[in-house]
């Protein structure tokens, strides 16, 4: 029994490597997805463009701004003799922010410390919070500077930023995008493999073969599960050294989650190619009808503590929910798999149930 098994995989794994286009798509896909979603989907902050608002001119608010034009994040590009003016530039899309100074800045002292306004449009509410949020930094440790040099000053917040201080966003949104292409990649070319033998007219040599369902289903996961260890592989690679993405935790603990995810993929993709009829159908189901409530329900984009309480409980059932919470955890963090048990029962919970449907879904369409 194990031999035919054996001799089913080593079919499986020739003809995968026969295909061009399979290997273009397994290998092809991963490699232009990350650089483009890695490089593309960013909320860093840079070259924001800063107007002053400071009547007189000071040595404190020039070294503020000269700290903020320094910086990678802004470009002081205008001085506006008043709040109408620098309102004016921002509404022209001349300006981004505008810093307004209090009349008595240049005496240090203004009503127990110095008072500082920051204007911007506020469009786009998370890039406007994050834009200030820099700004706030810079001129808190300028000040900060200018309280130690014995300028009198309001005392400042102390803000530390323990697994990203440099706040780059790929942290955030690069095992998002590991998540996502997992799911999709091995769910798709999985979905096709039973599919394939039901439009060709083989799957009568699948019914006469003495192998069990589950051996039948277990060697046509086979090969995509050993393919997707060196996918796997490569899009730890590309976040690491390409991109940037510290591997903080342990990488036994990281490919251990991740080989639980693709066993999931597999298992899902095992799933619809026993419930479709033909490819078309099953790389729809495999793409569309997964791509889009993962995208939006998996929290890549959007906070699920943010979503409506419906859309909380629905996003349950993502599988990539779990995966990028813990995979964050991990890779960002560093803390150990002890520290996302949860988040591996419930991976493991799907898997089995999708494994068992299609197991059950399989033997109905035998007989």
């Amino acid at each position: 029994m194990m031999k035919i098994f054996f001799s089913f995989v080593n079919k499986e794994i020739r003809h995968i490597l026969r295909d061009r286009r399979t290997m273009l798509i397994l290998f092809g896909m991963p490699l232009v997805l990350m650089l483009l979603f890695g490089f593309a989907i960013s909320t860093d902050v840079r070259n924001v463009r800063l107007v002053a608002v400071t009547t007189p001119w000071n040595n404190e608010a020039q070294q503020i701004f000269q700290r903020l034009d320094a910086s990678e994040y802004f470009t002081h590009t205008h001085n506006a003799p008043t709040v109408e003016a620098a309102t004016q530039l921002i509404r022209n899309q001349q300006a981004d922010l505008a810093l307004v100074f209090a009349p008595g800045f240049d005496r240090h002292r203004y009503d127990g410390g110095a008072r500082i306004q920051i204007i911007t449009d506020g469009v786009d509410p998370n890039m406007s919070h994050l834009q200030t949020a820099y700004a706030s930094q810079i001129i808190a440790q300028t000040l900060q500077q200018q309280h130690k040099a014995g300028v009198e000053t309001r005392p400042t917040t102390n803000i530390r930023l323990l697994y990203n201080p440099q706040m780059k966003s790929a942290y955030y949104f690069v095992p998002g995008i590991m998540g996502i292409l997992l799911l999709i990649i091995c769910t798709m070319m999985t979905a096709v493999s039973i599919v394939r033998e039901k439009e060709r007219g083989t799957m009568e040599v699948l019914l006469v073969s003495p192998m069990r369902p589950l051996l039948v289903l277990i060697a046509k996961a086979v090969p995509y599960l050993m393919l997707s260890v060196i996918i796997l592989s490569l899009i730890l690679c590309i976040a690491n050294f390409v991109l940037g993405v510290p591997l903080s935790g342990n990488l036994s603990a990281i490919f251990t989650l991740c080989l639980l995810y693709v066993f999931l993929a597999l298992s899902l993709g095992l799933l619809i190619s026993v419930l479709a009829t033909t490819q078309i159908e099953a790389l729809l189901a495999s793409g569309m009808m997964m791509l889009m409530p993962t995208m939006l329900l998996s929290g890549i984009i959007y906070p699920i503590e943010s979503m409506p309480q419906v859309l909380q409980w629905l996003s349950c059932i993502i599988p990539a929910r779990w995966f990028i919470a813990a995979i964050r955890k991990l890779m960002i963090m560093g803390v150990g798999l002890d520290m996302v048990i949860k988040e591996m029962v419930v991976l493991i919970s799907i898997a089995t149930l999708a494994l068992c449907i299609a197991l059950k879904k399989f033997k109905i369409r035998l007989e």
